[in-house]
This record gives structure tokens, sequence and C-alpha cells, in this order.
């Protein structure tokens, strides 16, 4: 067993890891080390897996077994020496990285190296990235830096310029199916699905196989753009997709937040004294309440995402059918009224509708108002 055996895809960038690990194992003065690394790719090629499998190694005595306490810990964030750094709001802010600072400047205790995981560094406001800057410029002496983004664009061009670039690659469908029938237990066919609809993203893909609510709910999504004829109809499909995203975040949320603040209330001795709360303890239930709100708003953004993606794909394969090319469609379930679609639609319209797709995204990204967002692609798609 080694930690990068969960990279599905991804050798290339296996053989510069190890090799880097090597050298800072036996002290060597060479350039495969450096002290700051960027890990881009995209959605589900494990980018944030290969950071975390790099920081388990680092601190594993045996460079990587996967099975010590070392490696345990790392990646579950039970190390002293690395920090997993996970933002489920909308943005990393500054305080947020000025704590993380203060405790990277201690030395290592266990492992020879400090190692920090960022794994939405797209995220760090500008205030924030640029505390975080400083911090790369001027690394402690036994500190790694390993960031995770989308693309190397969506990093301050001052910090990136300062890190070693890794960039992962979409596994192909035949490496997720095989990797969610030998590891999760998954179906044949099933797994030959999620593999493609998920379009290589393996948390997805498994997310899409083990979950009928999911599968249900892409279906309707798919058949909303199917029969949107009218202005009208658009409207409707657009209500019906925001309440989809919105209902699932709530349900996803609600449970969480309700332990969350019940755990959170008891350690300010709620119950225990008969006298309510310690002083800060309303403070504190109204801060987490905020930030719960804030991550329930990202999960409806992000559901919209996943939906948004899901749509383009049909019309991916309505422009495949189109120039007559029909070996890798995504929606082989429904090549029927893709067919149809396709032998209806113009070329030129099939391209517009997908840019249309492609522009929503990026509005949603810009924390655009998810309706208003939504209607105005639907009607786009008429």
């Amino acid at each position: 067993m080694n930690v990068f055996d969960s990279l599905v895809g991804q050798e290339h960038l296996i053989a510069k890891l190890q090799g880097a690990i090597q050298s800072a194992k036996n002290n060597e003065e060479t350039q495969e080390m450096t002290h700051a690394w960027v890990f881009t790719g995209p959605p589900g090629s494990g980018r944030s897996s290969a950071a975390i499998a790099f920081a388990q190694a680092l601190v594993c005595p045996t460079l990587g077994c996967g099975t010590c306490n070392a490696c345990l810990s790392a990646a579950n964030g039970g190390h002293p020496d690395v920090e997993i750094i996970r933002t489920e709001g909308l943005s990393i802010k500054i305080d947020e990285v000025r704590e993380l600072l203060t405790r990277v400047a201690w030395a290592p205790s266990m492992g020879g190296w400090r190692v920090v995981v960022m794994e939405d560094a797209d995220r760090l406001t500008e205030s924030a990235a640029n505390a975080l800057l400083k911090a790369i410029e001027e690394p402690g002496n036994r500190t790694v830096w390993l960031l995770c983004a989308p693309t190397l664009h969506d990093v301050l061009p001052t910090i990136r310029s300062r890190c070693r670039h890794m960039q992962l690659v979409t596994p192909s469908t035949q490496d997720v199916a095989a990797v969610l029938q030998s590891r999760d237990g998954i179906a044949p066919q099933m797994a030959d699905f999620a593999a493609r609809v998920s379009q290589g993203h393996i948390g997805r893909a498994k997310y899409i196989a083990t979950n009928e609510h999911v599968r249900s709910n892409r279906k309707v999504i798919m058949n909303l753009v199917l029969h949107i004829t009218n202005v009208s109809e658009a409207f409707k499909a657009a209500q019906t997709l925001v309440d989809l995203a919105t209902e699932d975040a709530k349900a996803a949320a609600e449970v969480r937040d309700e332990k969350e603040q019940e755990e959170l209330a008891q350690a300010y001795g709620k119950g225990a004294t008969g006298r309510g709360m310690a002083t800060g303890g309303s403070k504190a239930l109204k801060e987490l309440e905020k930030e719960q709100k804030t991550r329930t708003t990202r999960m409806v953004r992000d559901s919209l995402d996943a939906a948004l993606l899901d749509i383009a794909t049909l019309y991916r394969d309505i422009m495949l059918i189109q120039s007559g090319h029909t070996d890798s469609l995504i929606n082989i379930e429904m090549v029927e009224e893709i067919r149809a679609l396709a032998n209806i639609l113009p070329a030129h319209r099939t391209i517009q509708k997908i840019d249309a797709i492609m522009k929503s995204r990026k509005n949603l990204g810009y924390n655009a108002a998810p309706l208003l967002t939504i209607e105005a692609l639907m009607c786009a798609l008429v």
C-alpha cells in the first residue's frame, strides 16, 4: 500500500513527487524539493488528494506507506505537523490566514517537516493572499506550503511565481469505472454510467453511483432542458432547478447545523449548571449560524454548478452527433432525444448554448443572484 495509490491516472505527477520526497529524506541540495507547491487540475482530478498524499509522505518514516500512525493522522487532520485548510464558505479571509501563520511559525514537533495544505487557494481574498505571500516569500526552515486551485490563473501571480506547479489531468472514464468497481464494489454497469456522467470526477462518480436521489434529480434536470420551447417554460424550468439545488443543500446542512449548534452550546456549559451558557456563548452561536448560512449558500451554488455541467454534457453530445462522431457520447441513455434535437437545432446554436452555460457558471462564481442567473440561461436555451 502507498499513499499515492488513490491518485488515478496521475503517474506523471507521482514520479515527480516521489523524487522530491526522496531528495528531502536524504537532505540533498537538489532542485527536486522546494518549499512551495501549487496543485492544479479540473474538479475531481484529485488535486487535494495529491497534496495530502504528498504531506503524508513527507512526515512518514517510510516515505508514505499509508498505514502508519503518521500517515493516517496526517490524512485526517490529526497530525501536529500537518495543517489541512478547508473552507466551506465563499472565501478564505485574512483573519483565518493570520491565525494560520501564527501556528505554522512553530518548528516541526514530530516529523521532519511542517506541512500546510490549502485546498481552496483560489478562494483567498486579496488581503488574505497578500498575507500568505509574505509567508511564502520568507518560509520557515522546514515548512512546506501545498496550495490547490482549479487553474494556475486562480492563484495570485506573485504567489504562483514562487511555487512549483503540478498539473493534474482528468482521469479516463475507464480508470474511474475501474476504481468504483474495485474500491467501492459498484456494479460494472452503474460504475460505467457514473464514470461517464461525472466526466472523470471520482468523488462525484461515487456519489452518483451510491445515491438514487442524485440520479433521479439529474434525470429531472436533463428533462427540463429537453422541454423548453418558450419563455414561460424557461422561467418555470429555472425556478425548478434552483428549488432542487436549494432543497438538496438545506437537507444536507440541516442535520449537520443542528448538531454543530448543540455541541457548541454544550461546550459553553448549556445544561451543566442550570444557568445557561457561559459568557460569550450567545455571540459564538451567532457567529456559527453566520458561518453555516455562508456554507449553505456555497452548497446551493455548487449544486447549481454541477447541474449546469450536466446540462452542458447534453449539448456536447448534440454537437458530437452534428459533427458525425457518436463514439464518445456521455448521455447514452438519452441518445434518441439527443438525436432528435441534433436534427432540428442549427450547429451554431448548439455552440451558442454551450457558451451561455459556461457564462452562467462564471457568473455564479462571481456571486450573481442564482435565480436571475438561471432564468437568463434558460431563456438563452429556448
